[in-house]
This record gives C-alpha cells, structure tokens and sequence, in this order.
C-alpha cells in the first residue's frame, strides 16, 4: 500500500498547523513554503480537512486556517480517512459482495488482520508528537 501525495502533503499541513500556538490562523503559502507542499493542491487538500472537522476555515482579509481540535487529539488516521476516505486494502475489505469466494478466502481474512493492525496503528500516532518530532528536527538545523 502507497499513500497518495494528497494524503502525504495533508499530513505535512497539519504538522505545520500543529506546531503553531492555539488559536493561531496561518494562510495555505506559509503552510506550502514550510513544508515544501505546492499551494494549489494544499489549498483542495486543505479543503477536505475542514470538512472532515480537523482544520477551521476562516474566511475574509485575515483569514486562513486554525485548527479545530488539540493536535493530540488528532492521529494519523484521522488526516488519512480526511483525504482517501475509509482505508480499505482490498475492494472485498469494503463490505460488499464483490467476490465469490469472499466468505470463505484466506487472503481476505489475511488481509482484513492486516488493515485492522494498520488503522490501529495510525490512530495511535497524534499530531502533537508528531509536530514536537518536527520542531527538534528544526531546532538541530538551526
């Protein structure tokens, strides 16, 4: 399984949105040019993040983006499932009847361990570790 970029540039943008104080409201150029992301597709990735409830948009002269909840309270999933939707290994992971052999494939079974380990995996990843991670790779290069 390979992340997409949207999905690799989201998770850069709310790093940087987690590093910044409480409150704060930071504009998509900053977000871009700190994390080497390029403004256009942040800005429609950014876009699903706030409807997905992990950033806030602020509209008019000062506006920009804050995020909406604690930055510990956001894991990795959350920004995943915000960009691709539901992470599915597999179309038979989905639910629907797809396959034939789908009550009884090994490899379903396989990967639907798989999955489970990997979403359990990113909900135990949060933002604040992930930003303070960050910010001592910042401080070293200084």
């Amino acid at each position: 399984m390979k992340l997409t970029r949207a999905s690799d540039y989201a998770i850069r943008g709310v790093v940087y949105m987690s590093m910044q104080p409480a409150g704060s409201i930071i504009v998509i150029p900053e977000v871009a040019r700190e994390m080497d992301v390029p403004v256009g597709f942040l800005a429609r990735i950014f876009q699903s993040l706030s409807r997905s409830g992990i950033v806030i948009s602020h509209r008019g002269k000062k506006g920009g983006y804050s995020m909406a909840r604690k930055p510990e309270d956001v894991t990795l999933c959350d920004v995943v499932e915000a960009v691709e939707g539901d992470i599915k290994l597999n179309i038979c992971l989905d639910g629907y009847n797809v396959c034939d052999r789908m009550s009884f494939c090994p490899v379903r079974k396989e990967l639907a361990l798989v999955q489970e380990d990997l979403v359990k995996s990113l909900k135990k990843t949060n933002f604040a570790d992930l930003a303070a991670k960050e910010q001592e790779h910042r401080d070293t290069l200084k």
